[in-house]
This record gives C-alpha cells, structure tokens and sequence, in this order.
C-alpha cells in the first residue's frame, strides 16, 4: 500500500466523521469528508479516490444507494460500510450493493484501520495480476485457454480431454490467474457476466459446479467458497509416494 492513499468518507454524523478524518489523516490518508449520500455523490464525481467509507443510515440518501451511484461511475473503487445495523440481511444487501467490507458501529479506530488496510491491499493485488497468459499448468491439469481444451495426465501417463465452454473457459482462466489466492466475486461477475446482481451470482454458482466436475480427477485440487468474498481455487502439492 502506498502512502497518501485518499479516501472519499460520507458520515452524517459530523463529529464522527471529523473524529474519524482525523485518525485516518494521522495514518497517512488525504480523507475528503461529506454529509449525506447527495453531497457524497458530488464528492466522488469532483475527485479521484482509492477507497470509499459510507455510512448505511444517512440523510438525502442513503450509503446502499450512493454505493450503486458510485458503481455505475466505477465498478473497481473499494467501499467499506459503517452501519449500526447487524443483522444478517442488511449485510447482505450491504455486499449485493457493492460492498467490500462492512464495519458495525461501535468499532474501534485500528480496527477500521487494518480493514482499510486490507481492503486496499486487495484491490491492488488485483489491479496487479497479469491475465496475458494463454495456457496454464495446475496440479494434473493442463489448460489450453484459447482452445478451451482441458488435458488431465494421470498417474498412469493416459491423457482425458474436456472441450469448455466459452463461459467455462473464461472463468476457468480467472480461477488460474488468481490460483491459491481469492477470486473475488465481483470481479468475476463484472467481467464475464458485465453485471453484479442476484441473477449473475447464481449463473456463476452453476458454472462454478460444472468447473469442480471437470477438477474432480485431481484430488489435490479443490474450488473453495470463501464466504462473503468469492471463490479459491486452492491447488496443493502432489505428495510423492
């Protein structure tokens, strides 16, 4: 993480937020501070941000519908929610919304910090994966992307082949690209499906199954869900007899 990272903060408690834009500024952050959601959303379009804090209960509107504003304007921009809400579905709609984090009131400022801080290591992972490759090597398997050919050798040295579909081929490489570390969900979605909605989530769900099937040979090989987050795909050493 670099320094001076600048964070858009909407909080409609005022204090709170100057308490807030304090600590943060103190650890290094240029923090812009607003109001309500409708100020908020000026904000984001004024400026160039690394990270987004909404507050869920504001004022004008809301920090689940800024956050879908924001979306629309950029779908990569990490957003972290602050919300005295805790039940079950008001975080699910906070990650349906576009969540990358969700931090219940009260909280303590290290702890928001390291959330900050992980969150915007994440990003930057991804931003960093080099997605150029064409043909993958992984456990037994051999990936051959533009054919949308999967090779598994086994033990034997015999061959199987499995033809992908389009859709199973493009998910299949994102899984290799970020193999042993975690596929977030909405990175997936946006880039295969174009959207990050309900509909698209279940779709993934199903490819995803058709993708362990076809994995299934390898037993040092596993698609792992990663609650709240999205997916891994996990891919251990083959022990040597």
């Amino acid at each position: 993480m670099t320094e001076n990272n600048k964070i858009l903060l909407v909080e409609d408690d005022r204090n709170f937020g100057d308490v807030l834009s304090s600590y943060l500024e103190m650890n290094d952050f240029d923090v812009v501070l607003a109001t309500d959601g409708e100020q908020g959303l000026e904000k984001f379009k004024e400026g160039q941000y690394d990270l987004c804090i909404f507050d869920v209960m504001m004022p004008k509107k809301d920090g689940l519908s800024l956050a879908k504003d924001v979306r629309q304007l950029d779908q990569e921009i990490p957003i972290i929610f602050l919300t005295a809400k805790t039940m079950k579905e008001d975080v699910i709609k906070g990650f349906k919304a576009g969540a990358d984090d969700y931090i219940s009131k009260p909280f303590t400022s290290e702890e928001l910090l390291y959330r900050i801080q992980a969150v915007l290591k994440r990003s930057q992972r991804t931003d960093q994966k080099d997605r150029s490759a064409k043909e993958f090597e992984f456990g037994r398997f051999h990936f051959d992307y533009p054919l949308r050919i999967l090779t598994f050798t086994a033990a034997d040295g015999s061959t199987a082949e499995d033809k992908l579909s389009p859709k199973e081929a493009e998910l299949l490489k994102m899984f290799c690209v970020y193999v042993n570390d975690v596929l977030p969900r909405s990175v997936a979605l946006k880039e295969i499906w174009g959207e990050d909605n309900y509909f698209t989530a279940r779709s993934m769900d199903v490819f995803v199954t058709k993708l362990r099937k076809y994995l299934k040979p390898d037993e040092n090989i596993e698609i792992v869900n990663i609650h709240g987050n999205g997916f891994q795909l996990r891919v251990q050493a083959e022990e040597k007899a």
